[in-house]
């Protein structure tokens, strides 16, 4: 191969090969792109269509850049090439049409013209085909369906469609005028609340995630838990719920917390006796709560302030106690493991010492601490990434710059011209890939709200979302543990197709008018119950996406690391029960009654993880795993006495194993 024609590089944004050039103008829109987030976040706010008009129209073009047409594995061609030059357009018409002719489309008021609805079904299909390649094919395909169903009646493009409809799931039918108007040209559609999060909030945060991650935050975090937990029993898996919470700071995605975090967790777990599918169901097990740990947590976090009306600083605070519960549940399963097949901790020598640890990246807190604080001052989030992001920069620059000039030339390596330039063009490079890292890792999310809001503007046309809560409440027969196992059971079968992020909005745009209205759910709870659920496809069979790039890295078999993870998760199925039928440790109350609740919540979770392992300070016969188990239910029933009566069963059944583990003859080492 010759100097004329430079070999193809894999790119890790789309997993595909690309020619150079390609990866230019990757670069190019990628970098414009966080620019002009950067921009609009802390120098000069856009308004709302304008902001996300330029915004989606950027994304598209990376999209279609990132992701061939024909798959990652297959070049371009005349034919790729030619599919995407028209796909390019249509992102440009997109977001452009919007910008230039916003006003008189503000003055036509719903009397749209031809040109109008022309470009509402190029911007339509333009985010369809985007999302195909960005985000999946179940996620087109729930587009399509909603759209097609918009048309389904007697009075829409598709009447005979209407025919087939059952009795409640029938609607008048509308126009392609009409659909075309709500989908582009309104404020529901695809240029709704969702997207419009994630042009703001979410997209100022992911790049704050990209610059953490390109600087080494990731590593500090996961050292500073190896350093924290390695000399333990099961250290190893305990650094990898710790480093995997830490990570959560940085990361909205479950799959990138495994892939970073495990390559260093599961070979070790690995190493100190764990099995290959309990070592990847650990670390997914662990990443998957990074989505719901404070302070970032995952894209629905915004979401859910933006739905409830709530500061996200408050979203933060009540999130903080049920992240916890999750992560000590995550953590004494391992510790339970690491019991029952006798593991010891790592050696001192193989592991980082704790004060070196902070010695050399003390600095990646002070812009998670600058952010806290901004976040208590009641900023905006998105002006807060702002801050964030400028922080992490003058850090990271400060820092290097102070290692440069004093601690470097000690070290025999002299300040120089030649030297300078070479460090500052470093620091550039280093700088355009945070600013193309935080961007590339939007687009997923991006799309999937951009399609998200194409079926939120659906359901409130043809009121979809009412008629589901009739038939939630026809099927559970007014039970409120029915109705959340069959939330849970629709959140399971949404999560094959689409990501976290949509199935959240799909979902509570469906069932939270039931929850609140008809079972009287408070809103907020209801929401986070149903984030909390979103989160059940990284790690319920068979769709375990986390689980399964855990078994990637731990040389197990997928469906057999996504039950293990399943199990080690439960508490993400638990946790959201206890919110419902406890309010008080999400929306406050007298502090006796919070305490209590969080004690025996705890409690609860800790015993379920004996129990449905077998094992606490020695092994547990089938008589007190069944009391533990009634005595779970009582804890979660809304009554002082049926909740006293199951922590006393709990307690006795956990005071009479660490009896039984003291009868135990202890090992004579031979």
């Amino acid at each position: 191969m010759n100097e004329s024609t430079p070999p193809p590089t894999v790119m890790p944004g789309g997993n595909a090969i690309q020619p150079r050039f390609v990866l230019w103008c990757i670069t190019i829109v990628a970098v414009g792109l966080s620019l002009f987030q950067l921009y609009s976040a802390g120098i000069q706010p856009l308004g709302l269509f304008y902001q996300r008009s330029i915004h989606l129209a950027l994304i598209m073009l990376l999209a279609f850049l990132m992701f061939p047409a024909f798959g990652p594995n297959r070049k371009r061609g005349i034919v790729g090439w030619g599919i995407d030059l028209v796909f390019f357009a249509g992102a440009l018409i997109t977001g452009g049409y919007l910008v230039f002719n916003l006003d008189a489309i503000f003055s036509r008021a719903g009397f749209w013209n031809q040109t109008d609805i022309l470009v509402a079904c190029i911007a339509t299909v333009t985010v369809l085909e985007a999302s195909r390649r960005a985000v999946g094919f179940g996620m087109t395909v729930i587009g399509l369906l909603a759209i097609v169903y918009a048309f389904a009646g007697p009075r829409g493009e598709l009447p005979w469609l209407g025919e087939w409809m059952p009795g409640i799931m029938e609607h008048r039918g509308y126009s392609l005028d009409r659909v075309a108007g709500q989908l582009y040209l309104g404020q529901e559609g695809i240029f709704g609340l969702p997207l419009g999060v994630a042009a703001t909030y979410i997209f100022i945060f992911v790049l704050f995630g990209a610059f953490l991650e390109s600087t080494g935050a990731g590593k500090f975090f996961i050292d500073m838990a190896y350093a924290a937990t390695g000399r333990q029993r099961g250290g190893p898996a305990k650094a990898a719920v710790l480093a995997s919470a830490g990570m959560g700071s940085i990361s909205g995605s479950a799959i990138a917390n495994v892939v970073t975090t495990g390559a260093f967790t599961i070979p070790l777990m690995k190493k100190l006796g764990y099995q290959p599918k309990q070592a990847g169901g650990i670390e997914a097990a662990a990443s998957t709560g990074g989505q719901i740990m404070p302070p970032l947590m995952g894209a629905g976090a915004f979401l859910i302030a933006e739905y409830t009306n709530t500061p996200y600083l408050e979203i933060v605070k009540i999130s903080i106690l049920p992240a916890i519960m999750y992560f000590a549940t995550v953590y004494l399963f391992v510790h339970i493991i690491a019991l029952k097949q006798g593991m010891q901790g790592m050696a001192k020598s193989e592991l980082p010492q704790m004060r070196q640890v902070m010695k050399d990246g003390w600095h990646f807190l002070l812009p998670l601490a600058v952010l806290v604080w901004l976040l208590a001052m009641s900023m905006s989030p998105m002006r807060v990434g702002y801050y964030a992001v400028v922080t992490m920069v003058a850090v990271a620059v400060l820092r290097y710059a102070l290692w440069y000039f004093f601690v470097a030339p000690k070290q025999g390596q002299p300040v120089t011209v030649e030297r300078t330039k070479a460090v500052v063009w470093a620091g550039l490079v280093k700088l355009v890939q945070g600013l193309e890292l935080g961007a590339r890792n939007a687009v997923a999310v991006s799309m999937a709200c951009a399609v998200a809001g194409i079926i939120v503007g659906v359901v409130g046309l043809t009121g979809l979302g009412l008629k589901f809560s009739s038939m939630m409440l026809a099927f559970s027969g007014g039970n409120l543990v029915l109705a959340l196992l069959l939330v849970l059971l629709a959140s399971l079968i949404l999560g094959m197709g689409l990501p976290v992020t949509a199935s959240y909005i799909v979902l509570i745009v469906l069932v939270g008018p039931a929850l609140t209205a008809e079972f009287g759910v408070p809103l907020l709870i209801a929401h986070l119950v149903v984030f909390w659920y979103s989160q059940d496809s990284n790690v319920t069979p068979p769709i375990a996406l986390a689980g399964f790039a855990g078994a990637a890295i731990a040389g197990s078999k997928p469906m057999e690391t996504g039950f293990q993870a399943w199990k080690f998760a439960k508490g993400l199925y638990l946790i959201p029960l206890f919110m419902v039928f406890n309010p008080e440790i999400i929306i406050g109350g007298p502090v006796l009654v919070v305490v209590w609740n969080a004690v025996i919540a705890l409690l609860a979770l800790c015993a379920f993880a004996a129990s449905l392992e077998g094992y606490l300070f020695t092994r547990m016969s089938w008589l007190p795993r069944l009391a533990i188990g009634g005595a779970i239910v009582g804890v979660f029933y809304p009554s002082l006495w049926t909740e006293v009566a199951g922590v006393t069963v709990m307690v006795v059944a956990i005071a009479a194993n660490w009896q039984a583990s003291k009868r135990e003859p202890t090992p004579v080492a031979g």
